[in-house]
């Protein structure tokens, strides 16, 4: 856990005093980043051996395996698509369906498992099918049932965006994302050979010093 915690400090380092464009591929690491730090937290509580006594084979534990799973490798998968697909088929996604993707994933992801951690704690135990209807976990189980379709809808979206975009996308040019470094010199998708001749760095930020001659990354290194 000690190492974990320590990148979620290191990205957020990575983040702070940039310029940060909140575009779709911002978002879901933004998600990615919120979602992981509570399964990390509750995998420390979880830790404890009291509380994983009380709250062993509950619902608990499957809110916080879904917060991993889902929130903190999903999440990140789709982070990734979305930023890569452009240099991959040469198209851009759409913006517009991407956001609807990403909110209408995030409010159903959140309602389903973060009223898992409610109803675990209230003692509802995994792999049951039915229960008395005495628990007070009737109000729990259909706000987490209200998650499903809306995350539903946001993969649909997705693969919509992304069969659609695949034919008749934007057209993404070189560097969509104004990046600085290598790959995004290249053509939209690349060549088979990448670089007819290998580039020469002198810098953490190879593009940036392509780009910016008379301003190189290197003596800000």
């Amino acid at each position: 856990a000690v190492p974990t915690g320590i990148k979620i400090f290191n990205w957020l380092a990575t983040m702070y005093g940039g310029r940060i464009r909140f575009r779709t591929p911002m978002l879901f690491c933004c998600a990615f980043l919120f979602q992981f730090l509570c399964a990390g937290l509750t995998g420390v509580m979880l830790s404890v051996a009291p509380f994983d006594w009380q709250l062993s084979d509950s619902y608990f534990v499957v809110a916080h395996f879904h917060f991993v799973l889902i929130g903190g490798l999903l999440f990140a998968i789709f982070a990734a698509i979305y930023y890569w697909f452009p240099k991959v088929t040469g198209r851009m996604l759409s913006e517009r369906l991407g956001r609807w993707h990403f909110w209408l994933l995030v409010v159903g992801f959140n309602l389903t498992f973060i009223t898992m951690h409610g109803q675990g704690v209230l003692g509802m135990p995994r792999r049951i099918y039915t229960y008395p209807a005495d628990r007070g976990w009737e109000m729990w189980n259909l706000v987490t049932t209200l998650g499903v379709p809306l995350q539903i809808v946001a993969v649909l979206i997705f693969v919509v965006n992304v069969a659609v975009s695949l034919r008749r996308g934007e057209r993404a040019g070189d560097d969509p994302w104004d990046a600085w470094t290598l790959e995004w010199a290249t053509s939209s998708p690349p060549p088979e050979y990448n670089f007819e001749t290998i580039p020469v760095t002198t810098s953490r930020r190879p593009l940036w010093d392509m780009k910016h001659p008379d301003d190189p990354d290197g003596p800000h290194e």
